[in-house]
Order: structure tokens, then C-alpha cells, then sequence
């Protein structure tokens, strides 16, 4: 029996697209490339032609066009995993779902979808304008441990050393951290031998979270220092931003490819940043157009 989705749950605007991103099914590319800034959409939307659509709402802005003979359409997220939650599910309803019928198509679509964005390295090798692609991200956010299938498609081992290495117990990031590892064909295809392959911390926030202290004192005063040290298995952590653990669990679960490229802006270990990258991020823009 088909799995019927009620108006409640999937939320379809009058004009037929789908309630956050307001985009219609017609207008989703199996290629997908993700952006926090909306006005970032743009940028990567100047290299597509015979432009389809371009629509926005709120923090979403999303274009469809070709590039080089490819169909590509581009989706701002705006920050945090939480706004994953809704582009990802939003995302996967306009490729899997009915519409009309409001079922479940017979056939998975699968997607596929890198992440663009920007970051902060943690080690002496991921200085300023470095390219990390995410092969496995930690999750401060908690958002998969939401949704059934979170222990089969996480890396336990790799959890529970981390948890036991940072020495967190009670509330500190609670629900517990999860560990995902991104699609292994995307990773070659998208780092080719010219990006670090890192493993991720997806942050819930951009101070606290991620070892920032202004005025609140922060509970772990240790947490980056111990971040920065931890070692599993031939892995180091290497850098921080805050979407690549939703995205890259949540395909998983779902049936889709993805994975995130971020150009390092600030070195949290030499305290070193450059708030200029704008200028320098349409050559990692245009690698993963090339590659994708």
C-alpha cells in the first residue's frame, strides 16, 4: 500500500509548490547544489544559462539552470541544521512524492547534492582558503537522532570514542553527538587530489558551540583545545561549520548523494581569519560545477 502523506504533514501551497522553499516539482534538478547565503545563489547562478526559475522566501532562494549541458539547480539554506531539516525534507518530497495523489512514487529519485560554504580549520594543515571536503561529520545539532534508522547509517565506534575523549557527560550536547559519514562516490568525484578529505564538526551554533567565548563563559573552557587533539582510527578533526552532519545523515536515510565542501576563512588553531573569501569562493563555486 502506498504511504499517503495528509496536508499536515506535507504542506503544498496553492500554487502547487512546496510550503518553505516554494518551489514547484517541475522545477528540481537531480544535481543540487547548496548555499547558506542566499546571495550566494546568485553568484553561482551567473555561470547556469536558460534559467528556469528563480524563486525566494524567507532565507530560501533557489535557482534552476544548465551548466555545460547539465541541469543544476541551486538552493540557499540560510544557517543550521535546522534549516537542512526543512530544504532536505522539502527537497526529497518534490523528487519522491505525489503531488497530485499525495503518495509515495513508486521509484526512488535519487539526488544528488554538495554543499558550498565556508568554515573554520583546526589544524596546521587546513590554513585560510584551504578547500575541505567533509568525508565524515559530527553532529553538535542532534537533528538525526530525531529519525528511525539514526544507529544504522551512524558510526558508533567512532561516537563513543570521541564522547569518551571529550569527556562530556549530563546535558553538554545532549541528545549525544553522531557521527556520518558522507557518500563515498561524491567525495572522490567532488575532492579529486586537490582538497583535504576532513572529518567535520556540524556546530548547533557560531560561538559557544563551536569554543567562542564573549561575554558568557563557556562550560567546556577545554573544548577546542581537546577537539583539536582528538584522534580515531587515522582521523583528526579539521574543521568546524554547521550543516554538513544534517545533510550528509539525512540523504542516507532518505536514499540520496551528498556532501560538503567548505573554503577555510579563519584558522581557530593560528587564530588567524579573512573576512574578504567572497572574492576567492567562485574558484571552489566553479570546481564543483565542473565536478559535480
Amino acid at each position: 500500500m502506498k504511504k499517503y502523506f495528509a496536508s499536515s504533514e506535507l504542506i503544498i501551497n496553492d500554487d502547487g509548490s512546496v510550503f518553505h522553499l516554494h518551489v514547484k516539482p517541475e522545477w528540481l534538478a537531480d544535481k543540487v547544489i547548496l548555499v547558506g547565503d542566499p546571495g550566494r545563489v546568485a553568484l553561482v547562478g551567473s555561470h547556469l544559462e536558460n534559467k528556469e526559475c528563480e524563486v525566494e522566501s524567507r532565507e530560501f532562494k533557489t535557482i534552476t539552470g544548465i551548466y555545460k549541458g547539465k541541469r543544476i539547480t541551486v538552493v540557499s539554506t540560510g544557517i543550521g541544521c535546522d534549516n537542512i531539516d526543512i530544504v532536505m525534507n522539502e527537497l526529497d518530497a518534490l523528487a519522491n512524492i505525489d503531488f497530485n495523489t499525495r503518495e509515495e512514487k513508486p521509484q526512488l529519485r535519487q539526488l544528488e547534492l554538495v554543499r558550498i560554504g565556508t568554515c573554520g580549520g583546526l589544524q596546521p594543515n587546513t590554513p585560510v582558503g584551504t578547500f575541505i571536503c567533509s568525508q565524515k561529520s559530527i553532529g553538535f545539532d542532534g537533528l538525526l537522532n530525531f529519525y528511525s534508522g539514526r544507529n544504522e547509517v551512524c558510526d558508533l565506534p567512532f561516537e563513543r570514542a570521541f564522547l569518551n575523549h571529550m569527556g562530556w557527560s549530563g546535558n553538554m550536547c545532549a541528545p549525544a553527538p553522531y557521527v556520518i559519514d558522507a557518500n563515498a562516490e561524491l567525495i572522490e568525484r567532488i575532492a579529486g587530489d586537490d582538497m583535504v578529505r576532513g572529518v567535520t564538526i556540524a556546530a548547533g551554533g557560531f560561538f559557544g558551540p563551536q569554543g567562542r567565548e564573549l561575554r558568557i563563559p563557556l562550560a567546556d573552557p577545554k573544548q577546542n583545545e581537546k577537539i583539536e587533539n582528538f584522534e580515531y582510527n587515522g582521523y583528526r578533526i579539521t574543521n568546524f561549520e554547521m550543516e554538513s552532519s544534517a545533510l550528509a545523515g539525512l540523504s542516507r536515510l532518505m536514499g540520496h548523494k551528498a556532501t560538503t565542501v567548505c573554503m577555510v576563512i579563519a584558522n581557530r588553531l593560528i587564530k588567524e581569519a579573512n573576512t574578504g573569501y567572497k572574492n576567492t569562493i567562485d574558484t571552489l563555486i566553479k570546481t564543483v560545477l565542473d565536478r559535480i
